[in-house]
């Protein structure tokens, strides 16, 4: 499943050969405002209403795979929530990772928890959806011994699977591994045998992903609605999703 490239008509669009044509830097600065808005809101909604996962675990008429989902750097888990409902609709169980909690881990411990997750509830032939970091956390499970027979696919939304030189421009040591030269994305970028099961989706700008979500050897989808964040509203993603997650599924 592949979408070509949207069209950004109204952000100065593209030439002729398809490279991205900078739009109008005030049009970019509402959509950076926006995207930091929407975040801050979703963060807000993790304290003051945190939901009930568990309730996406017994779909009225199951169907396969189930659906593991992992959020980004410092987001809690209802950052993912209406793509959670819209999968738990169709049929999926939904499987929070309550281990994670705000994902300040490093990829291997994170990975790790999503693992011990898979491997207590016996979990076979799931798909992780994730956002941003958490899409590196589901690539490394495809390779993970413990649970890579047990992971169909990932399916990543704006992802920096080649890192991001903003990293460089924050002190914490939960962004620092997004660093382009990072060891962990150094590492997770010579694995090239797993791309072909991730489906990475990604908005057609990005603040905080400069170098963009493109993953060579993976399906690749671009949809309109600008940001790092706000693409989690984009109203195609949802489908986008479902549909990646069923076309994974062994």
């Amino acid at each position: 499943m592949s979408d070509a490239p949207a069209q950004d008509d109204d952000a100065g669009g593209r030439d002729a050969v398809g490279r991205a044509v900078p739009g109008d830097a005030a049009r970019r600065s509402w959509w950076r405002v926006a995207d930091y808005l929407y975040a801050g809101w979703y963060q807000v909604l993790g304290v003051l209403r945190p939901g009930e996962p568990d309730r996406y675990l017994t779909p009225s008429s199951p169907v396969a795979p189930d659906v593991v989902l992992v959020p980004g750097v410092m987001e809690p888990w209802p950052f993912l929530q209406p793509l959670a409902q819209r999968l738990f609709e169709a049929g999926h169980p939904v499987h929070v990772v309550p281990g994670l909690g705000y994902h300040v881990q490093d990829l291997a411990e994170a990975a790790r928890v999503v693992a011990e997750l898979i491997l207590e509830r016996d979990l076979r032939d799931v798909v992780v959806v994730a956002h941003s970091k958490g899409g590196l956390v589901g690539k490394r499970l495809l390779s993970e011994p413990a649970v890579a027979d047990r992971v169909c696919g990932v399916v990543a939304v704006a992802t920096p699977f080649a890192g991001s030189r903003l990293a460089r421009l924050l002190p914490l040591r939960a962004i620092r591994i997004f660093r382009p030269d990072h060891p962990d994305i150094v590492g997770l970028a010579r694995v090239v045998d797993v791309d072909e099961r991730i489906v990475s989706v990604f908005s057609r700008w990005d603040p905080h992903v400069p170098e963009g979500s493109m993953l060579a050897g993976a399906q690749n989808v671009e949809l309109r609605t600008p940001g790092h964040f706000r693409v989690l509203a984009d109203p195609r993603l949802p489908d986008v999703v479902l549909d990646a997650v069923r076309r994974l599924a062994r």
